[in-house]
């Protein structure tokens, strides 16, 4: 088994059976995973910020750039675009600095919206709160799971014949 890490603006994919993507650390950043319901492709984003300034270099950086790079990647590993379901973790309020500063929920609200405008279905959500949290998607099975902090690590959604579904 390989431990693929994307770290905060980065972008990890595979279609390596054994392979695990994980995003550690997500407070207010927002774990995308992309995962193929008919083939073992699948990745994994650790978006930072909401919305791109001109001139950015680091598409995993941001939402707007974040998701359609990872639906190239996840594409150009033989993943189909119309076959692709998104999970995501994340979106914690870490700061008390009020409504105006919750960079957790406007990091949410862009990438929800990115992956609307690419036509990709949200399976589940584990957004929002206080606590960090890290987030692995199991290429071969297709579990995603998340940890947050002093807690143990569940099952969030699962690929199940063909399809991907929330965990019961």
């Amino acid at each position: 088994m390989a431990e693929l890490m994307a770290r905060m603006a980065e972008i990890a994919v595979s279609r390596h059976e054994a392979d695990v993507l994980v995003a550690l650390g997500l407070g207010s950043c927002i774990g995308i995973a992309l995962l193929d319901r008919a083939s073992l492709v699948a990745g994994l984003a650790h978006v930072v910020l909401p919305e791109s300034r001109p001139g950015g270099t680091t598409p995993g950086k941001f939402a707007d750039t974040a998701v359609p790079e990872l639906v190239r990647r996840v594409s150009g590993l033989g993943g189909s675009a119309s076959g692709l379901h998104a999970v995501l973790v994340g979106g914690a309020q870490m700061f008390s600095a009020g409504a105006a500063l919750d960079i957790g929920r406007r990091n949410e609200l862009a990438v929800k919206a990115a992956l609307a405008t690419a036509g990709i279905p949200v399976t589940t959500t584990l957004t929002g709160g206080n606590a960090g949290r890290t987030m692995r998607v199991h290429i071969g099975t297709g579990l995603v799971t998340c940890k947050q902090a002093g807690s143990r690590e569940q099952t969030i959604a699962v690929r199940d014949a063909g399809r991907l579904r929330a965990a019961a």
